[in-house]
């Protein structure tokens, strides 16, 4: 077993990292003060390759794993531009249409996701259901050679932005993922309105039998609930992958102010009270990484199948767990070192707030993964 990362990983994150310091934080939080989208700093990625990463070669991608496309994450968020939409489109979409999806679907799919072209959201969340994919309300069902499909999902990512959403349904055999394109009849939805500084906006999606084309449903229909946990595990390596590189950058603004600040006669990062919580963390930080790589490498190497899938999904929980909670402290103790500076617009670390306390939510709040580990990993009984 390696703890370092291959020679090609990280040529990928530093020619990542100089892209992402080419638009920086300062770009991203003007355009999402504006109301305005990261489209260029997306398009160039998309055209450059990194989008793409993990999309099979025959299909335009570089043809790596989940590992490669967290690194991209990883770096744009430590740049200062954490895309949301990457946790979403490339990570979760592009892979249950690789691994699952009919070689029509990925002919027509896969090539948009590699390059960037194509933005896809993912809708499972519900009013009343939350992400329990065993109470989800949205249905559908066949009509001759057509779908119908019919519910509501909520604090669903991007909508305005995107070609298409791959919607969790269920129909009478369990759960099935379909391609429901933006311009939809019948498709509406409403925008949440919120106090995150992202330029992702958040939405409750309302599907009032909405017809669609036989192959809309993502390869076959008696697959659903492995397809659902097919994109769930890469979701949580994502999301801890996006939460540590925002915890890098406020990390860092942090000890360049506390290096630089001086009160008295000593920089302030000279005492104790500033300087160990700041090593705390950056351990903490370091320790959600490497929990994260190794969630990403026990997913590539197919350690998420039935018969080992309490490996990759234990680990991908833990990763996002620890990533949440570390992203927090970092957010946190650095608003702390800057003192009433930390609440200025000039050091950028308040635009943080919201999202790094989001990590600790979504995509799954922190408390059910300390249910999945406490029933799959102790074996405890089930508390709910």
């Amino acid at each position: 077993m390696s703890f370092v990362e291959s020679d090609e990983r990280i040529a990928l994150r530093k020619a990542v990292s100089e892209l992402g310091a080419k638009y920086g934080n300062e770009y991203f939080v003007a355009k999402a003060k504006a109301g305005e989208k990261t489209t260029e700093l997306w398009e160039e990625a998309g055209k450059l390759g990194y989008l793409g990463v993990a999309v099979p070669e025959e299909y335009g991608g570089g043809g790596g794993g989940i590992g490669d496309l967290a690194a991209v994450c990883e770096e744009l968020a430590a740049a200062g531009c954490p895309l949301l939409l990457m946790v979403v489109s490339p990570a979760i979409c592009a892979t249950v249409i690789a691994r699952f999806g009919t070689e029509e679907q990925k002919s027509k799919w896969l090539p948009g996701f590699a390059d960037g072209t194509l933005k896809m959201a993912f809708a499972i969340t519900e009013p009343d259901a939350g992400s329990n994919s065993h109470r989800l309300k949205t249905h559908v069902r066949r009509d001759g050679d057509e779908w119908i499909l019919k519910g509501t999902k909520t604090f669903i990512s991007g909508i305005d932005e995107v070609d298409a959403v791959l919607v969790v349904a269920i129909q009478k055999t369990g759960p099935v993922l379909v391609v429901v394109p933006t311009n939809a009849e019948g498709f509406t939805w409403h925008q949440i309105e919120m106090d995150l500084v992202a330029p992702e906006k958040q939405f409750t999606l309302f599907f009032d039998d909405v017809r669609l084309p036989s192959d809309a449903v993502v390869g076959s229909p008696d697959q659903g609930l492995l397809q659902v946990f097919a994109g769930l595990n890469p979701e949580r390596i994502m999301g801890a992958s996006m939460a540590t590189g925002s915890a890098r950058l406020a990390i860092s603004k942090a000890v360049t102010y506390a290096r630089q600040r001086q009160v008295w006669d000593n920089p302030i990062g000279s005492h104790q009270g500033l300087a160990h919580p700041l090593a705390k963390i950056h351990i903490e930080i370091e320790l959600a990484r490497l929990m994260t790589q190794k969630a990403a490498a026990l997913y590539d190497s197919g350690r998420d199948k039935p018969v080992s899938e309490k490996e990759a999904g234990e680990a991908a929980n833990m990763a996002k767990y620890a990533a949440g909670e570390a992203v927090a402290a970092a957010v946190d103790q650095a608003i702390q070192t800057h003192g009433g500076n930390g609440l200025t617009s000039e050091f950028g670390l308040a635009s943080m707030l919201g999202m790094s306390r989001l990590s600790r939510i979504a995509p799954v709040s922190r408390e059910m993964v300390l249910n999945f580990v406490a029933q799959n990993s102790l074996k405890l009984p089930r508390s709910y």
